[in-house]
């Protein structure tokens, strides 16, 4: 198994072995501009929640990475490059969301690692083509969209908006990537989570 294999797997772990589910007091956070009685949430709630959203931090962090080392290839079509660049920025803007959520909760957001080490765990130096890249990405944007579905059945009822915008955001990318390279449209319904 190569290394760009485990990388679906391992985003959705980053997620699904922090521990524990969000607060409502960290949805909440995350959501912004909802309130939820600060007093419902012990400290090791918000502690554990500033640890989930950290790991959804590292998976902002590493699309961001991923969409830079795509755009300094040199291998993508001018329309794909515009693509991916908008692209990174919807992560960034994940990222952000995410990175207000640890600090109003009194931690400390996760720090990006440097590109060298995300073009290695990302196997960068395999890439050889446009189509590499797209498979690549397609890969990261799938693991990403499962990723924050497993949030959403643990949040409450009114507090369970983020994720599923994130988990929209990331299958909307799945399939322009997918629509990209030429995969056929699935015919069975139900294809994230």
């Amino acid at each position: 198994m190569s290394n760009s294999d485990l990388l679906m797997p391992s985003r959705r772990a980053m997620l699904g072995t922090a521990g524990r589910t969000l607060s409502l007091a960290g949805v909440a956070m995350v959501v912004g501009g909802c309130s939820v009685a600060a007093p419902t949430a012990t400290a090791d709630d918000m502690s554990s929640d500033a640890q989930i959203l950290n790991a959804a931090i590292g998976l902002e962090h590493e699309g961001i990475a991923a969409y830079q080392i795509a755009a300094t290839s040199g291998l993508l079509d001018p329309a794909v490059l515009d693509i991916g660049i908008t692209f990174q920025g919807h992560h960034k803007q994940h990222r952000d969301e995410l990175v207000k959520a640890v600090l109003a909760l009194g931690g400390v957001p996760a720090e990006e690692k440097p590109l060298d080490e995300y073009a290695v765990d990302l196997d960068a130096a395999s890439l050889s083509n446009q189509t590499d890249i797209l498979k690549l990405a397609l890969r990261l944007e799938r693991g990403a969209a499962n990723a924050y579905l497993g949030l959403i059945p643990s949040l409450g009822n009114d507090f369970h908006q983020i994720a599923a915008r994130m988990a929209g955001d990331e299958a909307f990318h799945a399939a322009i990537l997918a629509n990209a390279l030429g995969e056929p449209i699935p015919q069975s319904a139900l294809m994230f989570g």
